[in-house]
This record gives structure tokens, sequence and C-alpha cells, in this order.
């Protein structure tokens, strides 16, 4: 029987090959053709980048915060918690003929007991009761253990942030004998020489065994903050010794 010009069906039209066209379905065809939800591994990978790529840009945007909000949002809270303790508090340059000892002072953590000037670094804040955290987040602290400027004996003691809520004692360590400290309080100013600076581990003891807060005779003063800057591993104490009576 007689065909029609042109290729017979089933067979491909170009090249004279012969060979059969694959079945829409076949085993070929699934191979030729990729499925509807594939995606090729490039895109993919390119993908997850992208997406940690951003989670790394949030992390380091967190992180900038909160250093930033250390460094200087911790100082605002400062700034303002001295602005309201120097309005309550009176200082008195005239040393009256009975200052109350030391049991009989208020030991009320964050309350204003001095106020601490340091020429050498340009230093002038109120000095709290107490070191606890709270209390420091104010300004430098008294130790409730230790005398007060206006008592004829003992150690005056008071720590203070080196880095963070106003850092008062980041340059404490500029500080060399012979230099100035001043305490105004409400019983009088009180006048003071740096004798020693010197480096101790976290507990304070000095080679000596003695620790850096164990009372004297005569009235003194010593400051204390951590060492290195940004780091706790360590105690800076500045030793002072009261002049003019």
């Amino acid at each position: 029987r007689p065909t029609r010009r042109g290729f017979p069906a089933g067979v491909r039209g170009r090249g004279g090959s012969g060979r059969r066209a694959p079945r829409a379905g076949s085993r070929s065809d699934n191979r030729a053709l990729p499925t509807a939800g594939a995606r090729p591994p490039r895109r993919r990978r390119g993908r997850l980048l992208q997406v940690l790529g951003v989670l790394f840009l949030l992390a380091a945007v967190g992180i900038g915060g909160y250093l930033a909000w250390l460094l200087w949002g911790t100082g605002l809270q400062t700034h303002r918690a001295q602005a309201e303790l120097r309005e309550g508090f009176v200082v008195d340059a005239k040393r009256p003929a009975e200052a109350p000892p030391a049991e009989r002072v208020p030991k009320v953590p964050g309350r204003a007991v001095a106020i601490l000037v340091i020429p050498r670094i340009d230093l002038d804040m109120v000095v709290v009761e107490g070191t606890d955290t709270e209390s420091l987040q104010k300004g430098p602290g008294h130790y409730t253990q230790t005398a007060y400027p206006w008592e004829d004996h003992g150690r005056v003691g008071i720590a203070g942030h080196r880095t963070t809520y106003g850092a008062p004692f980041w340059s404490l360590d500029r500080l060399r004998p012979g230099d100035p400290i001043i305490l105004e309080t409400e019983y009088g100013i009180f006048r003071y020489v740096v004798t020693r600076t010197v480096i101790t581990p976290p507990s304070g003891i000095l080679p000596s065994g003695a620790h850096v807060l164990d009372q004297t005779e005569r009235p003194t003063l010593v400051l204390t903050t951590c060492n290195p800057r940004f780091s706790a591993s360590q105690r800076l104490v500045v030793f002072a010794d009261r002049v003019g009576g």
C-alpha cells in the first residue's frame, strides 16, 4: 500500500536516522526534564549564604549596641544619679567640734557621703555609701567597714568603676606620689597626699600579707579599682595620707 510522502509516523523528521521519538512519559523523558520542585544546588547554597550573612549582620549590630550601652549608656545613668546626689548634699568647710563616729553614721546604701576631688585626673564626683552593684552605678562607693574622712584615725576606703558607669577611676593609674586628693563632707574638708600605687590580686592581699583595707592608727585613704581596663584580674590600689590635721 502506498504511503504519503514524508517520514512514516514515529520516525524523526531530520537527519534520517530512523530512530523513533521517545514516547511521552517514557524513562528517557524523566531523565531529561527536571521535576517541577527541584532547584539547582548552586542556587540553594547562595540562598543559605545570604541567610547566614543577615544573621551575622544582626549579631554584629546587637553586640555593637550592647557595647555602646556599656560604655556610654551607663555613663548617662551615672551622670543623672550624680546630679540628684549633689542637690541634697551640703559641704561644710568648717569641721564641727563633734562629728559622728562611724558606728553612729547610717549605713544607707547609695546615700551621699563625700565629694571626691582629684585634680590630676579632673575627677569631681559624689561618693556614695556602699560598694554593692547598685551603689557603684551611682558613683564611687565607700567601703562601709572602713573609716570616715572626719575621724582622727583609720583608713577611708573608696572603690570605683574603671570602664563603665561614668568610669570615675579610668585614669587612676596616672596618680603619682605627692598628688593631692580632697574629700569634701558635711563635717569638713579633708586633704590627702598620694604615697604609693600598687597592683594586687582581686583579693586585695599585699605581698606582706596585709589587706589593702586594713585599718591604720593615723588617718589614711585608699582608692581601689579593677586592673587592667576591661578586666577584673587584678586590683589597682592607690594609698594616700591625710595632711593638715
